[in-house]
């Protein structure tokens, strides 16, 4: 299979310019001279490529010490960057994209889900992240209709009902390891986001989220937890686990999801997700598990996708008894990235 990061192959220019001065005041070019040069170009031309091929791969990283531990990092984060980044931009994960990948998105997605048990329902989302004309390119317009900002959003079906939001988001520091940006919104409501990844080995990384949060009398705290293997360029697993507490009634909430990415072309993909959901106020117990299939492709447009969701959920409210059903969701998106 064919690598999916590409990278256009710069031209090298030619040194043809030179003056008819220049030529008569430079000697003769001897032989040898011939040969060195010979031996020089693809030098050159290789550096010239090389540096070309840095700046446009995102999933290239430099850090600031030469030690061998820090060159370790940038190796292995390297090599497992590639898989990572290409399943999260394909299925808008911002685990990773949102680091490696900050530019503009806009994306409006438009389900359709039958519920065996409670019948048809529609649900139309509208999400957009980007910069303002003449600002700093670290400062960005945040608007949220699907409840992407919410630490439980992986794990939620079609007809949970996300926050909604509209904000500012300022990416203070996005550097190796390390990242942190500050969101607020009209609500209001003041966020910090703390991020911490390390590669185990070439095909193993971790990942640490933390999050602290002020909206009106509530503060909170979440904490999210990735590990993620690719075992090659065509499945990764990826394993994820939050908790999230709040000064009010609720308490704490709990969840864990297991993701297999599967990669079946450029345009098509599959994510195999198993996950539960649960909460110790007003008492212990499981508020959802779901398993589920997507089969997600791209079609006719670069910016249009489809997607095929069947899933068998488990859900409860408080007093009520757990209802259990099968869903099959059919997912038409517009999506435009760093336009």
């Amino acid at each position: 299979m064919q690598s999916r990061t590409q990278v256009n192959k710069p031209v090298v220019a030619s040194n043809a310019g030179l003056s008819l001065e220049q030529e008569a005041m430079d000697p003769e070019p001897t032989e040898q001279d011939a040969d060195a040069q010979e031996d020089v170009e693809p030098v050159k031309e290789k550096a010239s490529l090389d540096k070309a091929e840095e700046a446009l791969d995102p999933c290239l990283t430099h850090s600031a010490d030469s030690t061998a531990f820090d060159q370790a990092f940038d190796y292995l984060n390297t090599k497992f960057c590639q898989p990572a980044i290409w399943f999260d931009s394909f299925f808008v994960d911002d685990r990773t994209q949102e680091d490696a990948r900050a530019g503009t998105l806009v994306r409006w997605t438009n389900d359709f889900s039958y519920y065996f048990k409670e019948g048809f329902k529609y649900r139309a989302n509208l999400n957009a992240r980007f910069n303002l004309p003449g600002v700093n390119q670290k400062l960005k317009v945040i608007i949220d209709s699907q409840g992407e900002g919410d630490p439980f959003a992986f794990l939620k079906g079609p007809d949970d009902e996300g926050e909604r939001d509209i904000g500012l988001r300022y990416d203070w520091y996005a550097k190796d390891r390390v990242s942190f940006n500050i969101k607020a919104n009209f609500k209001p409501k003041l966020e910090a986001r703390w991020r911490y990844t390390y590669p185990i080995s070439q095909g193993t990384i971790t990942r640490l989220t933390q999050k602290i949060y002020q909206e009106k009398k509530v503060t909170g705290e979440s904490t999210e937890f990735d590990i993620e293997h690719s075992f090659d360029e065509d499945f990764l697993l990826r394993w994820s686990v939050v908790a999230q507490y709040e000064n009010r009634d609720n308490g704490w909430e709990f969840g864990s999801s297991v993701n297999l990415y599967h990669y079946i072309s450029s345009k098509q993909a599959l994510n195999y997700i198993a996950s539960i959901y649960g909460v110790d106020t007003p008492y212990h117990y499981v508020e959802n598990a779901r398993v589920a299939v997507t089969y997600r492709q791209n079609f006719a447009r670069d910016w249009l996708f489809f997607e095929i969701t069947p899933e068998y959920n488990w859900s409860k409210e408080i007093d009520t008894d757990r209802l259990d059903q099968a869903i099959i969701t059919f997912r038409l998106e517009v999506m435009f990235q760093n336009i």
